[in-house]
């Protein structure tokens, strides 16, 4: 029994639980520092930002939650913070893509390949990678880490996980930079970030769209 039940905890599996529980523990000890530190990280140069640009762009893989930067960096950075942001998700989906290949990735797609009917269905849906990447990263609600290893797991093209990681993140990444640029006190943006009541409409609508747009692209790979 337990043999059996150790075998489904493969390093992916682990991968993947590890990167849904770090970030909700990691933003709340992110958040404390940025608030209890908030003068010292002000006066932050740019050779600083850059060094800690680089040490996110490693930790966001697992660790720490794209929007919550973008919004520590919005705050402190402005719309100075865009390219900052940008090299942070792209270098999160690069180390995402180094992990899988240290990970037991033929053994994952080999137990898909035991079910033909799930293999079809993922062999269809990667006919449409760009697209599911695309709205899957468009969703404020699907933790970052654990998208990116699920599409690297899947065999999807890292071209295709760049560029729909890039666009589908790029309106929730402005957003949450807008949110910090426009916030008074850092307390009170990140315990509350989405106060705005356009902020939470905005974030209503991309959640609706990706999910409108999954679905879409769902149904008509299996058709």
């Amino acid at each position: 029994m337990k043999s059996s039940i150790l075998k489904h905890f493969t390093g992916p599996v682990i991968a993947g639980i590890l990167m849904s529980v770090t970030p909700i523990v990691f933003t709340s000890l992110l958040t404390y520092y940025a608030i209890l530190h908030e003068s010292d990280i002000a006066g932050f140069t740019a050779w600083q930002w850059a060094g800690i640009t680089l040490l996110c762009a490693i930790t966001s893989a697992a660790l720490t939650p794209p929007t919550m930067l973008a919004l520590i960096f919005g705050y402190f950075l402005g719309w100075q913070a865009v390219l900052p942001l940008f090299l942070v998700n792209m270098g999160g989906i690069l180390f995402i893509n180094l992990l899988v290949r240290w990970l037991d990735h033929e053994r994952f797609l080999s137990f898909l390949r035991r079910n033909p009917k799930a293999q079809s269905v993922l062999d269809r849906i990667l006919n449409k990678e760009l697209e599911v990447i695309f709205f899957a990263k468009l969703s404020p609600i699907l933790p970052f880490g654990l998208t990116n290893l699920l599409f690297a797991l899947s065999g999807a093209q890292l071209k295709n996980i760049l560029l729909g990681g890039l666009l589908g993140m790029m309106p929730r990444t402005l957003l949450a930079i807008w949110s910090g640029h426009e916030a008074r006190e850092i307390r009170t943006l990140l315990e509350n970030p989405n106060q705005s009541s356009w902020t939470q409409i905005i974030i209503v609508v991309l959640v609706i769209v990706s999910i409108a747009g999954l679905w879409q692209v769902i149904q008509r790979a299996l058709k």
